[in-house]
């Protein structure tokens, strides 16, 4: 059985894009999906001089292990200022230090939501641009805006939004097999 790894690109414990990314992962079909919070893989802010100090932390060994042991990931990037959540970068800063190709040229399933009404529009555009070139097979992508309007006790309520996930679910699958 194939193996996907889930996980927000946000340590906010009431993160929206958690949600969403646990919500997508359970909607995968003969696909064992592992949900995982990045506080659990905590690395010092990255810096040359303390990468020659302290070589490789172990949160980003043990998160490079599991990017190793899945067949896929599902990434839903929350949205600062327009860009990446600083926990999520400063992570896949030093992930990139030990393997360039961080996403294993694996299938990637990239999405992001928002209580606005862009959905995080504008760091889903960045990472179209970025993570093909460190190793994501991007299936599809997926805007996700406001939230709270749309997700409502652990469901979506817009049709066009369930449509639009199954149709990228459905090719994020393909790309697996």
């Amino acid at each position: 059985m194939k193996r996907v790894l889930a996980f927000a690109g946000s340590t906010s414990s009431t993160s929206i894009n958690k949600q969403l990314v646990s919500y997508t992962a359970n909607q995968l079909k003969n696909v064992d999906s592992n949900v995982i919070d990045l506080n659990d893989f905590k690395v010092p802010v990255f810096s040359e001089d303390l990468e020659k100090e302290i070589a490789y932390p172990e949160g980003a060994t043990k998160f490079n292990e599991l990017l190793d042991n899945h067949d896929g990931f599902i990434i839903s990037l929350a949205e600062h200022n327009g860009s990446y959540a600083a926990a999520f970068k400063n992570l896949f800063d030093w992930v990139s230090r030990k393997d360039r190709e961080v996403f294993r040229n694996k299938p990637v399933l990239l999405m992001t939501t928002s209580p606005g009404a862009r959905g995080g529009a504008t760091v889903l555009a960045s990472a179209l641009g970025t993570f093909p070139h460190m190793g994501a097979n991007i299936t599809g992508s997926l805007s996700f805006p406001k939230f709270y309007d749309n997700f409502k006790e652990g469901v979506i309520l817009n049709e066009e939004f369930i449509e639009n996930l199954s149709k990228e679910i459905t090719e994020f699958e393909k790309a697996l097999n």
